[in-house]
């Protein structure tokens, strides 16, 4: 396998792994919690993506989504458009998720004052 090719799948595990290994989880409780306790609103998905971030760790999450589009950007080629298009989607993905990241953990800080 060439290093460039290399880099790219690098680049997407880091992006979409950590992804799927919170918010698929966190989904599922959510729905899980909605049916048991009735629970409607914003209140019964915010425990559950809470509990799935302090179970993986805020800090790994946003290390590895940096770190997946550092590797992404530095693959993009006007050559290999299916390549490069497969990198811009992963890049505006985890973009969107570090900003919602970082409001709810923005929000969260300054609910606890």
């Amino acid at each position: 396998m060439d290093p460039e090719k290399k880099r790219f799948v690098w680049g997407i595990a880091l992006a979409w792994v950590p992804m799927m290994l919170t918010i698929v989880p966190t989904l599922f409780s959510a729905f899980r919690g909605i049916g048991q306790e009735k629970a409607t609103g914003l209140g019964a998905i915010a425990g559950s993506f809470a509990e799935a971030m302090v179970t993986f760790g805020l800090l790994s999450f946003v290390v590895c989504q940096i770190a997946g589009i550092v590797l992404l950007a530095g693959g993009i080629r006007r050559e290999q458009w299916g390549r490069s298009m497969t990198a811009v989607v992963t890049i505006v993905c985890s973009v969107g998720i570090l900003a919602l990241t970082s409001l709810a953990t923005w929000w969260l800080w300054h609910l606890r004052r």
